[in-house]
């Protein structure tokens, strides 16, 4: 099976939920509403997120597996929707209200990797940083 832009996204969003190697409920369920609600994955059967799952956590479990992993994402993704990864990548870090080190370094290979512009990327953050704001 070739891979899919639905398959970066997945591994988007697990790594930006496993860079603190602590997946919360927050962001498994922030995971499982995107693939549900989102327009990119109107045409994705959620029964895949798994098994794709599956395949990005085996990939980073290699010596070099971020880098494959973000290597893959970059490589996979239409252009187009490089900024929507790095956007959804934003929104699993901020579902649990608290962006370890180790996400915001996530988020900034990502950033430099997909080459999401600066000021676009930080547009991206304070959006999901408003989000995911609780009283």
């Amino acid at each position: 099976m070739m891979a899919k832009h639905h398959d970066a996204l997945i591994y988007t969003m697990v790594l930006a939920s496993a860079a603190d190697r602590d997946m919360t409920d927050m962001e498994v369920e922030t995971i499982s509403e995107m693939v549900r609600f989102l327009p990119v994955f109107r045409d994705f059967d959620p029964s895949a997120i798994a098994p794709i799952a599956n395949g990005c956590v085996n990939m980073l479990s290699d010596e070099d597996g971020l880098e494959a992993a973000v290597g893959f994402i970059r490589d996979t993704l239409p252009k187009k929707l490089r900024e929507t990864a790095y956007a959804i990548a934003c929104d699993i870090v901020a579902a649990d209200g608290n962006a370890s080190q180790e996400e915001l370094r996530l988020l900034e290979i990502l950033r430099h990797r997909l080459d999401v512009d600066r000021l676009i990327a930080a547009a991206i953050e304070r959006g999901a940083r408003a989000r995911h704001v609780t009283v």
